[in-house]
């Protein structure tokens, strides 16, 4: 069962308000972990999602949303401070302290008159202190006493939607408010089977198989759990708009729906493919929304989302204390009555990762930087000596263990390669891929001279966009993001190879691969730990 460490923190209010907050929307933050564009508003015929179907029916529906990086703490850490990863210092990596010089935006809220909050999971996995080394909650008070008997042992025992009505029972009346609802949903581990068996879901529900997996009824069994813990999450935004409803604040609520990052399957989560960084995203705010069931097409990113809170609540952000935003407000998409592109200047999204999870020598990480843009998507790989998603002898702790990622790696331990090449081979410096033809990123056009002149020219426009935002990477420094330590985990490759069995509790046993090998995945030698033992 997924874990919930539940703190009682004392509830408390700022000074008194003026009259005129009363007119201050509140604003609602409902977060997916790891779920991919797996929504019925989007398309899919194996997710069932009425409760983010219902918000992008009254408001708004988003097909161009991104996160800048597709892991948990620095995707989280864009949406907090309106910057991209890698202009965050430490927190461009996962699992670190985060850096006390960096506000959020529920903390400036709270100190123009917001009451804050959160329940469930927040900005992480890190650890957050002030200067003086003092516990920091960078989004509020948390809110986890109330609990459940989930649907299966894998779920959270966390009432969100309780939770959520015990904030808003607390709040002081007249007084604005900003909660986030961070769920543990879908994110792994999954109760193999559930979603047939107590979701009523079958294999051929799923139309569009990814094909950089094996097809066959393990996998797509693991698309059906995840696809339950999606729906369950969705029962829990039902309820939390019924009683926004029922308590008379939903008019005057923001409410954004999203997910961190891709789906935690090979490939995507920790990646930076179409599926990695594309996140679903809907908002209503009935009260400045006077046309409902739009659909919008602009680019937009998770940096975009504070400057949208800190506008609407009538924050200048110049004055706040917040950093400079490389994100700008999505005030006049969101109340605006167009479809389609609204705003001409959002024609791109960058993206790009540098460390995410421990498994390398010396800690280092994987470093990455790329640009959406006209549905091409261009990727730049810096150091393609290393392994992507980690080294095959501790695991390839990037990416989690699961029956698909076990899958993947039997099949290259009987001789197909393929699959793994995909999700876990070296790979190339340059990557362009045509999204709209190609969704999954299959076919590399980066080396095809039809495409020599947008691959130069998204490139030359990434790079330079890159150095205005101060990236360390483009000025040759990028080794220094890599010297932020990790909170747990340090060192991990060394001390497997002395034999000292770190745990890694994300991944299977069998994940470890007793070979090491080449970047097309052949076996050169065993692996020798230094106890002489595997």
């Amino acid at each position: 069962m997924k874990i919930i460490y539940c703190f009682l923190f004392c509830f408390f209010s700022t000074n008194i308000i003026p009259a005129q907050n009363k007119e201050k929307p509140n604003i609602l933050v409902l977060i997916f972990d790891d779920a991919g564009l797996d929504m019925g508003a989007y398309g899919s015929t194996y997710v069932n999602t009425p409760g983010f179907d219902a918000i992008a029916n009254e408001g708004v529906l988003f097909t161009r949303a991104y996160t800048p990086n597709a892991k948990c703490a620095p995707s989280r850490a864009s949406i907090i401070t309106g910057r991209n990863s890698w202009q965050l210092d430490a927190a461009a990596n996962h699992v670190i302290y985060f850096p006390s010089k960096f506000k959020s935006y529920q903390e400036v809220l709270k100190e123009n008159g917001y009451t804050v909050g959160h329940t469930a999971k927040g900005y992480g996995p890190a650890i957050t202190l002030t200067a003086d080394g003092k516990q920091r909650e960078v989004l509020g008070p948390a809110f986890n006493e109330k609990s459940l008997e989930p649907l299966t042992p894998s779920i959270s025992d966390n009432d969100y939607s309780s939770n959520f009505a015990d904030f808003l029972e607390r709040a002081p009346k007249g007084q604005p408010w900003s909660f986030w609802v961070g769920s543990l949903e879908p994110h792994r581990g999954y109760e193999y089977g559930s979603g047939k068996r107590l979701g009523g879901k079958t294999e051929d529900m799923i139309k569009d198989f990814p094909p950089y997996w094996p097809d066959n009824e393990v996998t797509r069994n693991d698309l059906l759990d995840y696809a339950l813990e999606i729906e369950d999450f969705d029962a829990h935004i039902q309820k939390i708009v019924q009683t926004l409803k029922e308590n008379g604040a939903y008019e005057n609520t923001l409410i954004i729906v999203t997910s961190d990052h891709g789906m935690p399957f090979p490939r995507v989560k920790g990646d930076q493919y179409e599926n990695a960084n594309h996140v679903p995203m809907a908002a209503v705010w009935p009260a400045q929304m006077k046309t409902k069931n739009r659909v919008v097409d602009d680019y937009i990113s998770f940096i975009d989302l504070a400057p949208t809170f800190l506008d609407v609540a009538g924050i200048d952000w110049k004055t706040s204390g917040m950093h400079p935003a490389a994100g700008n407000s999505l005030k006049f998409l969101l109340t605006s009555n167009k479809n389609g592109q609204v705003e001409p200047s959002r024609d791109f999204v960058l993206v790009g990762k540098e460390r995410h999870d421990t498994g390398r020598p010396n800690d280092v990480g994987y470093p990455i930087r790329g640009i959406h843009k006209n549905n091409m998507l261009y990727v730049k790989n810096y150091e393609i000596d290393r392994w992507p998603k980690g080294n095959p002898e501790t695991g390839y702790l990037n990416t989690d263990g699961s029956p698909t990622k076990t899958e993947i790696l039997k099949l290259r331990r009987n001789g197909d390669a393929s699959y793994w090449k995909l999700s876990f081979g070296k790979r190339v410096q340059e990557e362009l891929y045509d999204v709209a033809k190609d969704p999954f990123c299959m076919n590399n056009l980066a080396s095809d001279p039809a495409y020599a002149s947008i691959k130069s020219a998204m490139k030359e426009e990434m790079e330079a966009k890159l150095l205005q935002q101060g990236d360390l990477r483009m000025q040759g420094y990028g080794h220094l993001y890599e010297q932020a330590p990790f909170v747990r985990g340090r060192d991990f490759y060394g001390k497997f190879m002395r034999g000292e069995k770190p745990k890694a509790g994300w991944v299977n046993d069998d994940d470890f691969e007793p070979y090491l090998l080449d970047g097309d995945g052949n076996e050169l030698k065993p692996v020798k730990l230094l106890d002489g033992q595997y």
